[in-house]
């Protein structure tokens, strides 16, 4: 069956499509009644929505007294319906949704901002709310205001412990307190192990003090790998991975992986995502098929990975279908879904398989087929059975 987990935004929404961005700004000054209070608040609400779904990121805003902890209160005038959260803790009586500050996001300061997500579905796709209350005092506006222009900067990084839940893996490696990997995280050569080596890196990461490097090398079976010592056998029916990654060589017109799955409907031969003609694409250790197919028009259909820079990279696995789909910062690269129904240039070779992948545990690092070296850092990894986003 084709995959169908929305994409989580973090982000103004530019894909043509079903999505709908909308942001909705509130604000009024109310005198507290207590310091538990606050005497004022804006809400930034932005939410993308489909057939059947939708995910809103909400940006609080104190403008009141220094609070201890928040909760934020509004209500849906229709059938929505929250199905999961980040950033917070969000539950829904009726129409009423209470949000309530996660563990480590609760003092929030006078002028601080705070920034969590919902998921959920809905069918009628209903306005988007104006009843917002902090601590039960109401941040006011009647849904008349303009829409805010959304920030020019990305919010603050949320830690993974904290939008994880009970993933398989969730993994900043702030835990890591020598050079090289240790612990939930182990070096590894899959095949054969040429001059690739791995560190853990105290100067460059993505959020906090600590990610993982790479430093991948060119030639045959150069193989340089850190695997998560956690069983994914059983995460599913669809696996989800959300990482942060960065490099500083482009992808080369050769073939190289850079994460590597170990799949047992291949007998533990890999799943595999890297590049090959400049772009991302995945390719399946058995038979080497890639995907996108790689023709012209294919490659076209992918992206490269920008160098120097952090980049969101999510994948989604369906372990009862042959489909699998892919973003690049939260936009959908189209060459990197597989639906199901074979199309030419794109999944039509892909899908000449029938036997749904099984991932079974997560590598990351660098095989080289030929040329190119890259040196990559990894940091703020998730896998498990719900989507976590950007």
């Amino acid at each position: 069956m084709p995959i169908t987990s929305p994409r989580l935004p973090r982000r103004p929404w530019t894909a043509a499509g079903a999505a709908l961005a909308l942001a909705l700004s509130l604000f009024a000054a109310v005198p507290a009644s207590g310091s538990d209070l606050a005497s004022g608040c804006q809400v930034d609400y932005t939410v993308n929505e489909w057939t059947g779904g939708y995910t809103a990121e909400v940006r609080l805003t104190n403008t009141g007294p220094d609070l201890d902890s928040w909760r934020l209160t509004w209500t849906y005038d229709d059938d929505r319906q929250v199905t999961s959260a980040w950033g917070a803790t969000v539950t829904q009586d009726g129409h009423a949704v209470t949000a309530v500050n996660a563990a480590w996001n609760g003092a929030l300061a006078s002028g601080g901002t705070v920034d969590f997500g919902v998921q959920g579905t809905g069918r009628t796709g209903g306005s988007v709310p104006t009843d917002f209350a902090l601590n039960d005092v109401s941040c006011g506006g009647d849904g008349t205001s303009p829409p805010t222009t959304p920030p020019t900067t990305p919010p603050p990084t949320t830690p993974p412990s904290a939008e994880c839940g009970d993933a398989a893996v969730c993994e900043d490696f702030e835990n890591q307190t020598g050079p090289a990997p240790a612990g939930d995280w182990q070096f590894t050569a899959p095949d054969c192990q040429g001059t690739g080596t791995a560190a853990v890196d105290t100067e460059i990461a993505h959020s906090g003090t600590r990610s993982l490097r790479l430093d991948g090398r060119a030639g045959y079976c150069n193989h340089a790998f850190v695997a998560s010592t956690a069983d994914l056998s059983s995460v599913g029916p669809v696996l989800h991975v959300r990482m942060w990654v960065r490099h500083t060589t482009p992808l080369p017109a050769a073939h190289v992986t850079f994460v590597s799955m170990p799949d047992s409907s291949q007998d533990g031969k890999a799943l595999r995502i890297g590049g090959q003609n400049g772009a991302l694409q995945w390719n399946r250790e058995t038979d080497d098929a890639t995907l996108p197919a790689q023709s012209p028009v294919g490659v076209g259909l992918s992206r490269p990975l920008p160098t120097d820079s952090w980049q969101c990279l999510r994948f989604a696995v369906d372990t009862s279908a042959p489909g699998l789909d892919t973003w690049l910062d939260d936009e959908q690269v189209p060459g990197l879904h597989a639906d199901g129904v074979p199309t030419q240039d794109i999944d039509a070779q892909w899908l000449s398989r029938t036997t749904p992948p099984r991932p079974t545990a997560l590598r990351l690092g660098w095989e080289s087929y030929g040329t190119g070296d890259d040196t990559l850092w990894f940091d703020d990894v998730v896998v498990g059975s719900a989507p976590v986003g950007c």
